[in-house]
C-alpha cells in the first residue's frame, strides 16, 4: 500500500510531518488506516510526509526526549505498510566524538537504513551530520529547529548546505514572505515550517532550553531550564498557539504558502498527550464535517463517560 496523497488543483500538495514515531504508535495504528481508506474525510491535497520521533533515553536525542516507548519493529512496519517516511529525532546539540559509538542509536540508524521506504534523520550537530553521511548515506538529513535559525542570512546559509534535504527554521521566520519569495525554487523547496509552536514569540532563551534537554539526554549535570515566558506554567495550550503571530493554519497553507511553492509543514507535539495530537490531526487534515466521524472511529462511543 503506497502513500496515495491527492494533489491539489494546482498540482502541489502540502506534506505534513507528524510527531510521535515511537510516542504515539497506538494512535497512528488507528488513524492511518482511516486516513487512507476514507480520503473523503480529509482535505484534498494534504498528505502525510513523515512521522518523526525517537525512543526514550536515546543519547542522541535533543528536541524533546524520554517519551517514546513503542517497539521499533512495529513502528517501522506500520509506516512501511503505508509508504510513509520515518524520521529519527537525533537533534542533540552537544554531542562529542565519543558519543558517536552509542550502540542503541547506531542500531536504530542501521535498521532505518534497511527499510524499503526512504527515511531520514533530524539533526543539529555537524559532527553527527558528517558521521551519518559517511556511515548511513541512504538516509536523508533534516536540519533541526533546535538550531534556532532566527536570522534570514542564517537560514539562507543552511538552505544552501547540500547535506540537508529539509531545513526547519525558527518559527519566528514563518511569516517572512518577502524573503521566501526571493529564494530560488531549490532552496524554497527545502523549507519545512513549524506550524503550531506555543512558545512565546519574544522568547530569548529557546536555544538554552534545547541545550538543557541535550544535556539531560547525555546524562550530564547542568540544571533544569526554567522557562520564564508568560503562561509557561500552563504548558502547551493549542488555543494559545493559534494566537501566536507565527501560527500557520490550513487556510494559510492553501492561500499563502502553497502558491509560493512551500509544501513542507511540521507539527510539533512529541511531549504532549495523544488526545491533543488527535486534535492536531483533526484540525490540519480533517474536513470539519468529518471530525466527529473520526472521533467515533477512534475512541468515541455512546457509553463513554468523561467524569
Amino acid at each position: 500500500m503506497g502513500n496515495r496523497g491527492i494533489s491539489s488543483e494546482k498540482g502541489t500538495a502540502a506534506r505534513f510531518h507528524l510527531p510521535g514515531l515511537f510516542e504515539f504508535y497506538e494512535l497512528y495504528r488507528l488513524f492511518l488506516p482511516i486516513f487512507y481508506e476514507h480520503r473523503e474525510y480529509f482535505y484534498e491535497g494534504f498528505e502525510i510526509g513523515s512521522v518523526y520521533g525517537a525512543p526514550a533515553d536515546c543519547l542522541w536525542g535533543g528536541g524533546r526526549t524520554g517519551f517514546g516507548g513503542a517497539n521499533e519493529g512495529e513502528v517501522f512496519s506500520l509506516l512501511r505498510e503505508y509508504g510513509i517516511s520515518a524520521r529519527l529525532t537525533f537533534s542533540n546539540s552537544l554531542l562529542r566524538p565519543e558519543h558517536l559509538h552509542d550502540k542503541k542509536c547506531n542500531r536504530l540508524l542501521s535498521r532505518l537504513s534497511e527499510e524499503e521506504k526512504e527515511n531520514g534523520v533530524i539533526i543539529h550537530s555537524d559532527l553527527l551530520k558528517d558521521y551519518i553521511k559517511n556511515n548511513y548515506p541512504g538516509l536523508y538529513l533534516v536540519s533541526s529547529t533546535t538550531k534556532v535559525l532566527r536570522k534570514e542570512e542564517e537560514l539562507l546559509c543552511e538552505l544552501s548546505d547540500e547535506a540537508f534535504r529539509y531545513v526547519v527554521p525558527d518559527f519566528r521566520l514563518n511569516k517572512s514572505f518577502d524573503f521566501f519569495s526571493r529564494l530560488d525554487d531549490r532552496r524554497r523547496s527545502k523549507l519545512e515550517l513549524l506550524c503550531n509552536e506555543c512558545c512565546y514569540f519574544g522568547c530569548e532563551s529557546r536555544r538554552a532550553c534545547y541545550e538543557s534537554v541535550s544535556r539531560k539526554a547525555l546524562g550530564e549535570d547542568g540544571g533544569e531550564h526554567i522557562c520564564s515566558s508568560p503562561f509557561a506554567s500552563e504548558g502547551y495550550v493549542f488555543s494559545r498557539a493559534m494566537e501566536n503571530p507565527a501560527f500557520i493554519g490550513p487556510s494559510d497553507i492553501r492561500e499563502k504558502y502553497l502558491p509560493l511553492g512551500i509544501t513542507e509543514f511540521k507539527i510539533e507535539g512529541r511531549s504532549l498527550g495523544s488526545a491533543i495530537i488527535l486534535e492536531f490531526l483533526l484540525y490540519y487534515l480533517t474536513k470539519p464535517e468529518a471530525r466527529l466521524k473520526l472521533r467515533e472511529l477512534i475512541y468515541l462511543d455512546s457509553a463513554l463517560d468523561l467524569f
